[in-house]
């Protein structure tokens, strides 16, 4: 605080923390002649003491006005110092101590005063806040949504679906991120169904879970295996209370070191839980990681189906950023259209049930999974345009999974008062909208040249950085790779060099006892 609004303070502080006239000073803070000294000098040294904290809270004290209080604190508290049978900086320590204690005591009451209670928000103010953020396109020919928050209830995922004017939506059927969690209620489940009806979502086409990031079906460890299957086969159970036909899934981890094996125990456990249940086909999502990632090449997806017995409740869900990132290029539309014969040709497009609709943060074949909002990624508007104007996607689930955190003008997430990062779900609503206007819109019209370049310019910094990481990385593992390569080399020729010392040593062995032995011989000869 300034200077004189410390003083101010000062003041305010030395009223609520002057002693009583007969307040004194403890046995250790004897005055001069041992006498002790009068409720007013120790006043004067609290008041003193007080005006050093304020004045040493504030930004703009000055370090010479500190070190003139201290030497006033020090002259009134150091007088009788030799009477006194403890050292006179223990005596200051003790009474700073002290006032320090009653300030911050004053300080907190008055923060418990000044305390404002938080204002629950009325029923109207939350109606409001879920008023839709944009209107939903009845009868277009693509369904396209967003992974909604199902919080408070699967019922609400509905709503929130359209709050951002979605034709699908995907949801967490329980927390994806514990392996706890209550049972399904019949009211939410009759509010689940309620809502659709009331809506108008058809929950067996264009409704699709995500599956618990911590199930891994491939898992061969017995133990770890029946953990995720009975989570998987609570998810599937509810999907049929609920009339959810489709449900998606992450192939999992191969723990084991045989893939094959961890192929073959994912679809053991996918038969398992189609034998117990009757109806809802389950999704096996792409992959942007590879090494023991199942999943991250079409013949993984290829070589899951051929093992599960019933073919017609298996299926695979594309995410277009792990495609990207996994290698299949979907940028142009030649590079899009092969990347879809691949699939045709090594999986089938029969089995394609839904998609992931996500731009990409990190470079193609990058290996790493960091969606990006629509066109502001390495993928690019293209690629989408692409995707909606392809008539092989009409009538399927297109799932956003893009970022919603709000972020200020130098890329920083942005808190709330709770310390929680700020999501503004207008982003959805804009990218659906985004989306849907692609349709028939030409690559070289004005419109689309124009939201192409305003995209990429709003996501230049992040690929920006991110290419410049994977530069590094690159750099770094050639480096490593170089050194390795260097040391076989000298190693080799190390050996190479004992070899070559070793022969040669030989061979002057060799020819001196050679000669010797001639020697010899021309000596007896002679």
């Amino acid at each position: 605080m300034p200077k004189r609004k410390a003083v101010k303070q000062t003041e305010k502080e030395e009223l609520r923390l002057s002693p009583a006239p007969d307040e004194t000073l403890e046995a250790d803070g004897n005055a001069p002649n041992g006498t002790k000294p009068s409720s007013s000098k120790r006043r004067k040294i609290k008041t003193e003491v007080v005006e050093e904290i304020a004045v040493t809270k504030s930004p703009e004290a000055s370090k010479s006005r500190k070190a003139q209080i201290e030497a006033k604190v020090e002259e009134e508290t150091g007088a009788g110092a030799e009477q006194s049978p403890k050292p006179k900086a223990k005596r200051k320590a003790k009474v700073k101590q002290e006032v320090k204690a009653e300030v911050e005591e004053a300080e907190n009451e008055d923060t418990r005063e000044t305390k404002v209670k938080r204002k629950r928000k009325t029923k109207e103010e939350k109606e409001a806040e879920m008023l839709p953020l944009a209107a939903r396109t009845v009868g277009h020919k693509l369904f396209i949504g967003a992974h909604v928050s199902s919080a408070g209830g699967v019922p609400n995922a509905i709503q929130n679906s359209v709050h951002i004017g979605a034709n699908a939506f995907a949801l967490f059927l329980k927390s994806q991120r514990k392996w706890a969690h209550p049972d399904l209620s019949e009211e939410h489940c009759l509010g689940f169904h309620d809502n659709c009806r009331k809506h108008d979502y058809d929950q067996g086409k264009h409704v699709v879970p995500h599956g618990s990031y911590l199930v891994n079906l491939a898992h061969t460890d017995k133990a770890r295996s029946d953990q995720a299957y009975e989570s998987h086969l609570d998810d599937l159970k509810r999907c049929e209370r609920l009339g959810i036909k489709l449900y998606n899934i992450h192939p999992g981890n191969n723990q084991c070191g045989d893939r094959a094996a961890a192929i073959a125990q994912l679809a053991k456990n996918i038969n398992k839980a189609h034998s117990e249940t009757s109806s809802v086909v389950i999704l096996l999502e792409n992959m942007a990681h590879g090494g023991n990632v199942l999943g991250s090449t079409f013949e993984d997806l290829r070589d899951i189906i051929a093992l599960t017995t019933n073919k017609e409740r298996i299926g695979v869900c594309i995410d277009t950023c792990h495609a990207f990132a996994g290698g299949y290029d979907l940028r142009s539309p030649s590079a899009f259209k092969s990347t879809f014969e691949q699939f045709d040709e090594i999986v089938g497009f029969q089995y394609l049930r839904a998609m992931h609709i996500n731009d990409s943060k990190a470079p193609f074949a990058s290996h790493r999974d960091l969606h990006a909002n629509i066109g502001t990624g390495f993928l690019g508007l293209k690629a989408f345009h692409n995707l909606v104007n392809d008539s092989r996607f009409e009538g399927l689930p297109l799932v956003l999974e893009t970022p919603i955190e709000v972020r200020d003008e130098n890329g920083n997430l942005i808190k709330d008062e709770k310390g929680k990062e700020k999501e503004d779900k207008a982003i959805w609503a804009r990218e659906i909208k985004l989306l849907e206007s692609l349709v028939g819109m030409g690559t070289d019209s004005e419109e689309f040249l124009k939201l192409e370049k305003q995209l990429a310019r709003q996501g230049e910094p992040e690929r920006k950085r991110l290419m410049e990481q994977q530069d590094r990385k690159k750099e770094k593992e050639e480096k490593a790779k170089a050194k390795d390569a260097k040391k076989k080399r000298e190693k080799k020729g190390g050996k190479g060099q004992q070899s070559l010392s070793f022969g040669k040593k030989k061979a002057e062995e060799s020819d001196g006892s050679d000669l010797s032995d001639l020697g010899n011989d021309d000596e007896v000869k002679s």
